[in-house]
């Protein structure tokens, strides 16, 4: 916690001395009280006292003084809050490859699970959209509000054909691109050529767009990743990448196998060279653990917020409560 008036903070000092001139008045009257009176008299005259009762309401009405106190220092907190436009892009690897059985029950059946359950941890105000690539990369889900619609698109996928990684990139780039110009900003989050203005009033400030990509082999076909890495930063969306599958997986069964390990270098180099994270994921708990990392970066955002009103609100429930307290026990205020 900061606060951005801490001078004000020297409002705790008297707050301080009070409890201390609490503290001290009690004791010089217990001494009083046991010099001038014996017990058995003291338990004839008065043989039920409050004890801690009647210490609880002046302790919260010190608290309440504290936090009025604190609260005119300005505090500030950290804290972590969703985005309330974003665009996220999950591009999903369905070459034959992804039919390997190292990731049990196969590396496509462990990805879809994983992507389905990331999609569903995105705040609410995060729009997404699906890109399954393989000889080609294909827009299944443009991006939209509706989870349901883009975690059928996600379950429906089918493995088949090589692998085309740099494709993914630009279909989603131009996807991205796309729907920011129909919320009348361009990726840049300049006006859209248009001139028509979205619906909300933040149209003029930049839409967060994200990808997150998952591939378990080498570019086979179609443009090369490191020439989509410019289509990238031209939509303003930084590329997390997902080296998923352990080395030693194959494909195929019997004499008839080929190796399929993920390309770790130019997964990286994708993701570094547009600004975003590499991972690496052997096993399906491992690629959960990886969407639950990129969901807490791309999904959140962490602020200064004041949080005068809270310590104020606060202080405001204690000086009640030890008001209420007070007249129910003695009849009286604190």
């Amino acid at each position: 916690m900061t606060f951005t008036d801490p001078l004000f903070l020297l409002a705790l000092v008297p707050v301080a001395a009070l409890a201390l001139a609490y503290v001290l008045l009690r004791r010089r009257r217990t001494r009083y009280a046991v010099r001038f009176a014996t017990l058995p008299m003291l338990d004839r005259v008065a043989p039920t006292r409050p004890r801690w009762r009647r210490h609880l309401a002046t302790g919260l009405v010190l608290l309440a003084l504290g936090a009025f106190a604190t609260a005119a220092a300005g505090p500030e907190m950290r804290l972590r809050v969703p985005y309330e436009r974003a665009t996220v892009i999950v591009a999903i690897d369905v070459s034959g490859s992804m039919e390997a059985q190292d990731v049990p029950p196969d590396r496509l059946t462990a990805a879809k699970g994983a992507a389905v359950q990331f999609v569903r941890e995105l705040p609410e105000t995060v729009q997404v959209g699906v890109v399954a690539f393989a000889e080609e990369a294909e827009l299944v889900a443009p991006v939209t509000a509706d989870r349901a619609l883009v975690e059928s698109s996600i379950q429906n996928l089918e493995s088949d054909g090589g692998t085309a990684i740099g494709e993914a990139v630009f279909a989603s780039a131009a996807e991205v691109v796309r729907q920011a110009a129909t919320s009348g900003t361009t990726a840049d989050g300049d006006a859209a050529p248009d001139g028509d203005a979205a619906s909300d009033g933040d149209a003029a400030d930049p839409i967060p767009a994200r990808l997150v990509l998952l591939s378990d082999g080498f570019n086979t076909a179609g443009r090369s990743p490191a020439s989509s890495v410019q289509a990238a930063l031209d939509a303003e969306m930084p590329v997390s990448t997902i080296a998923y599958g352990t080395p030693g997986g194959v494909i195929g069964s019997g004499t008839r196998t080929q190796s399929a390990p993920a390309d770790d270098e130019t997964l990286r180099m994708l993701a570094e060279e547009t600004t975003g994270h590499f991972y690496r994921a052997e096993s399906g708990a491992e690629l959960d653990q990886v969407y639950e990392d990129i969901g807490s970066a791309i999904g959140w955002r962490t602020e200064t917020t004041l949080v005068t009103t809270p310590l104020v609100l606060i202080g405001l429930a204690l000086a009640l409560t030890a008001t209420a307290l007070s007249l129910r026990w003695f009849s009286r205020l604190v």
